[in-house]
C-alpha cells in the first residue's frame, strides 16, 4: 500500500506533582602532617537544617496564597505522593520564609508608594483569638499604583481594625528607611476613615478621587426590581461614560486627559442636570434619593479623572487584587496570629505584583527564595516583581 498521508491525534494527560530529593555531597579533606581538616563549604539555604528546598517552600506558599489551599488540605495531598508534611511544618515553613522576605517587602512597599497616583481598600479577615476561644475581625489594607501606570504593583498590610490610624500610619513614611510621606492623589471608596487620610486642611498635597463604579452601583441596585425608570436612565448614562473610558486605555496620560475633557466633560455635565431634575422629584429618604445624593454629594471626587490622566475612573483594579483575600478567607477560616497575617501579606504582596507583570508566580517565588541568601542588600532591588529575571535569564 502507498500511504497518502495520515490523521494526528492530542490527548491532554497530567503527571501529578512529583517529589524528588537534592542530594548535596560536600568533600572533606585532611593534611596529615599539619593534622588539619577541611571541607567544601555548604551552599546557604533559606532554611538552615531544614528539609525543604526553596521549590517545595515556594510551592507550599503559593498553594495557600494562590490556589488557596489551608494546611490540612496541603498535608492529605503531599501524603498522596507518600510525603509526610504536618500542616504545623507547612506553616512553619510560610512563617520562615515570610520572615527572610521582609526586607523584599519593604522595598517593594517602596516601589508602590512612589507613584502619585494610588488605590486603597480594605476587606475584613479572620483572626483567631486564643485566650476568647473564638475568632475576631482584623483587617487587610490594600494600595496599588494606578491602573494606567505602565509598570503594575500591588502592597498589603495585615492590620487589626478598619480605624483611620492604620492608613494614616502606611502612607505617613518610614524615616528610617529614607522614606517620605505619600503625597498625590488617593482612589477610593467614600469610606470615612479616609477621610482625615485626605484632609484638604492638613494634606494640602494630597487629592481625594472617588470610585465610580460605586456610584453606579448605587442605581443598579435600583434597577434589579426593575420598577425604578431613573435607575435605568442613570445606568444608560453611566454605559456612555464607560464605553468611551475604554476607547482612551491604550492612549497617554497627557492624551487620555485631553479627550476626557473634550468627550467625557459634556456627558457628566448633562448626568448632572439630569439628576438635579429628577432629585426635586423624588421624596428624600428613598432608595432613589439615596443614590442620587451619592454621585451628587462626592461629584468633585467622582469627576476628579477628568482633570488627571493618570487617575483610573474606578476602584475596580484594586478590588481584583483583593479577591484572592477573599476566596482565602472561605479556604482558611482565619489567620492563626497577628504574626502570621503579616508574613502572609508581604507573600501575598509579592507574589500578586509578580502576577501583574506577567511571571509564573511559582518560577518568580522559587527563584527570589533561593537567591535570597546570598543576594547583596545593595542589589535586593533586583528580585522586585518589576525588575525580576529568572537566574539563567538574567546571566550574561
Amino acid at each position: 500500500m502507498t500511504r497518502i498521508g495520515e490523521e494526528v491525534s492530542e490527548r491532554l494527560d497530567i503527571v501529578p506533582a512529583e517529589f524528588f530529593v537534592h542530594r548535596h555531597i560536600y568533600g572533606k579533606w585532611a593534611c596529615r602532617c599539619c593534622q588539619i581538616l577541611k571541607q567544601a563549604p555548604s551552599n546557604p539555604e533559606l532554611i538552615e537544617g531544614g528539609m525543604a528546598a526553596s521549590g517545595l517552600i515556594a510551592h507550599t506558599l503559593i498553594s495557600r496564597c494562590v490556589d488557596p489551599l489551608p494546611y490540612y488540605r496541603q498535608e492529605a495531598i503531599n501524603a498522596r505522593s507518600g510525603v509526610h508534611t504536618p500542616r504545623s511544618t507547612l506553616a512553619a515553613w510560610a512563617g520562615q520564609a515570610g520572615a527572610a522576605l521582609e526586607p523584599l517587602y519593604e522595598v517593594h512597599k517602596a516601589f508602590v508608594l512612589a507613584c502619585r497616583v494610588l488605590h486603597a481598600d480594605e476587606t475584613p479577615v479572620a483572626l483567631l483569638d486564643p485566650g476568647a476561644g473564638k475568632t475576631r475581625k482584623a483587617y487587610v489594607w490594600a494600595y496599588a499604583r494606578s491602573w494606567h501606570d505602565p509598570v503594575p504593583g500591588v502592597v498589603y498590610e495585615f492590620c487589626l481594625g478598619r480605624g483611620a490610624q492604620y492608613p494614616k500610619a502606611f502612607l505617613a513614611g518610614d524615616v528610617r528607611r529614607g522614606r517620605g510621606r505619600w503625597s498625590g492623589t488617593l482612589l477610593t471608596d467614600r469610606y470615612a476613615g479616609y477621610d482625615s487620610v485626605l484632609d484638604p486642611r492638613i494634606h494640602t498635597d494630597r487629592i481625594s478621587a472617588a470610585c465610580v463604579a460605586h456610584a453606579r452601583r448605587k442605581f443598579e441596585e435600583l434597577t434589579r426590581t426593575g420598577t425604578s425608570p431613573i435607575g435605568d436612565e442613570a445606568i444608560r448614562r453611566y454605559a456612555r461614560i464607560y464605553a468611551l473610558e475604554a476607547e482612551l486605555k491604550g492612549m497617554s496620560d497627557g492624551e487620555r486627559m485631553s479627550q476626557r475633557q473634550q468627550l467625557a466633560k459634556p456627558l457628566w455635565a448633562k448626568l448632572k442636570q439630569w439628576l438635579e431634575i429628577e432629585r426635586r422629584l423624588v421624596a428624600g429618604g428613598s432608595s432613589v434619593a439615596g443614590a442620587i445624593d451619592y454621585t451628587l454629594g462626592h461629584w468633585t471626587a467622582l469627576t476628579h479623572y477628568l482633570e488627571d490622566g493618570a487617575v483610573a475612573i474606578d476602584n475596580n483594579h484594586l478590588e481584583r487584587q483583593i479577591k484572592p483575600w477573599a476566596m482565602g478567607r472561605r479556604a482558611w477560616l482565619f489567620a492563626g496570629s497577628e504574626l502570621a497575617g503579616q508574613r502572609t501579606a508581604m507573600v501575598m504582596s509579592l507574589v500578586q505584583s509578580a502576577r501583574l507583570n506577567g511571571h509564573d508566580p511559582w518560577a518568580y517565588l522559587r527563584d527570589v527564595l533561593a537567591r535570597l541568601p546570598t543576594q547583596r542588600s545593595s542589589q535586593i532591588e533586583d528580585l522586585l516583581p518589576h525588575r525580576w529575571q529568572a537566574a539563567s535569564d538574567a546571566a550574561p
